[in-house]
C-alpha cells in the first residue's frame, strides 16, 4: 500500500481509480461495508482503490474544543484501511484553507484532477466541502457532468448505525464489547511501552505501561484483553503469540498524586517479560470492574488477584 501525504505526492500517471472518501476513524463496520463494495467495483474494472482521508480531524482545526478523541492515530488508520482492502491512501492535511473549499472545488481538485476517479463509492450520509454543503446528490450531478460514476451505500448496522461516535460513546462508558461490535474487532490501543513507577512489579503484578495521549480509551476500570507485540520494522503488524492481560485504565486513585490516565497491562503468568521501548497493541475484550480507591495495599493486592482470576475466566486461559 502507498500512502500519499498531500495531493502533490500522488503520481501523475495514477490512471483511473475507484475512490472512497471519509475520516475513517476506527475503520468500523460501516466503513468496511463501503470499502467492500468499492473493492468489488475496482476488481471488476481492474482499477486501484484509493481512500481519501484527512488529518488532523476537521474539528481539531475548526472547533478544537469539540474535537473528538481519535479511535486510531493516522498510521493505524492507514494500516486498517489497507487491511480492509484499500490499495492506496491519500491523507489530505486539513487546514482552514482546505476547509473553505467548495464542494465543486473538492471534486475538481481531488476526485477528477488528482485521482481520475471512474467511480466514487459513498455512504448515504456523506457530506463534504465548506460547511458540509456537498452531499451524494451533488456528487452524482458532478459525476454526470465530469464523467465519473457514483454508488451510494445505505448506512450499515442495527439497531444502532455503526459510527465512530457510537464506538467512542461505548468506550467512554466502559462498554468495550459494544465498541468491538461496531468495529468488527476488539478495540485496541497501539503505543510504545514506557517505564512507569514500578508499583505493579513491587506488588507482584508487573505491567506494561502505554500512554493514552490524545487517543480514545475505555472508561476508567479494569478489563480483560490481549497484548500483541508489533514488528519493529512495521509498527502495525503483529509478531509472536497473543499474551493474555489484565488491563487497568485510569489514574491509580489508591496512590495520591497521580493525574495522568494510562493503560497498564499485566501479562498473566509472566513476571520477567521486558517490553520497555517496544511497540505493542493492547486489545480490550471485556470489562471486569470500575476503578476503586482502596484503603490499603492488602485490599488492592487481593482485588488484583481476583482480577487475574476473572481475566482467566473471560479469556479461557
Amino acid at each position: 500500500m502507498r500512502v500519499w501525504r498531500s495531493l502533490d505526492d500522488v503520481p501523475t500517471d495514477l490512471g483511473s481509480s475507484v475512490v472512497v472518501v471519509g475520516n475513517f476513524d476506527g475503520v468500523h463496520l460501516g466503513h468496511r461495508h463501503v470499502i467492500g463494495r468499492a473493492r468489488e467495483i475496482a476488481d471488476v474494472g481492474q482499477l486501484s482503490l484509493v481512500a481519501v482521508t484527512f488529518h488532523p480531524h476537521p474539528f481539531a482545526v475548526l472547533r478544537p474544543e469539540h474535537a473528538p478523541r481519535a479511535l486510531t492515530d493516522i498510521d493505524r488508520r492507514c494500516y486498517l484501511l489497507a487491511e480492509a482492502g484499500v490499495d492506496d491512501v491519500l491523507v489530505i492535511p486539513f487546514t482552514r484553507k482546505i476547509a473553505e473549499w467548495t464542494p465543486q472545488t473538492f471534486v475538481d481538485r481531488v476526485i477528477v484532477q488528482c485521482l481520475h476517479a471512474a467511480t466514487v463509492v459513498a455512504g448515504g450520509n456523506f457530506r463534504f466541502g465548506a460547511r458540509a454543503a456537498g452531499d451524494v446528490a451533488m456528487l452524482a450531478e458532478a459525476g454526470r457532468k465530469q464523467g465519473f460514476q457514483i454508488e451510494r451505500i445505505a448506512l450499515d448496522g442495527g439497531p444502532q448505525i455503526w459510527s465512530s461516535t457510537y464506538a467512542r460513546t461505548c468506550l467512554a462508558g466502559g462498554d468495550v464489547e459494544g465498541a468491538s461490535e461496531a468495529l468488527g474487532r476488539h478495540y485496541s490501543l497501539v503505543g510504545t511501552v514506557v517505564r512507569g513507577d514500578q508499583r505493579g512489579r513491587e506488588l507482584g503484578y508487573p505491567t506494561a505501561n502505554v500512554a493514552i495521549g490524545d487517543l480514545a480509551a475505555p472508561g476508567d476500570g479494569v478489563y480483560a484483553g490481549w497484548l500483541h507485540r508489533l514488528d519493529p520494522k512495521n509498527g502495525q503488524a503483529r509478531v509472536g503469540e497473543a499474551l493474555p492481560v489484565a488491563i487497568s485504565v485510569g489514574t491509580n486513585p489508591t496512590f495520591s498524586g497521580e493525574r495522568e490516565r494510562r493503560v497498564e497491562a499485566h501479562v498473566l503468568d509472566c513476571t520477567d517479560l521486558d517490553l520497555y521501548g517496544q511497540r505493542v497493541e493492547v486489545s480490550f475484550v471485556a470489562r471486569i470492574r470500575g476503578m476503586v480507591k482502596f484503603d490499603g495495599i492488602d485490599a488492592l493486592v487481593e482485588t488484583m488477584a481476583q482480577d487475574v482470576t476473572k481475566t482467566r475466566e473471560l479469556l479461557r486461559v
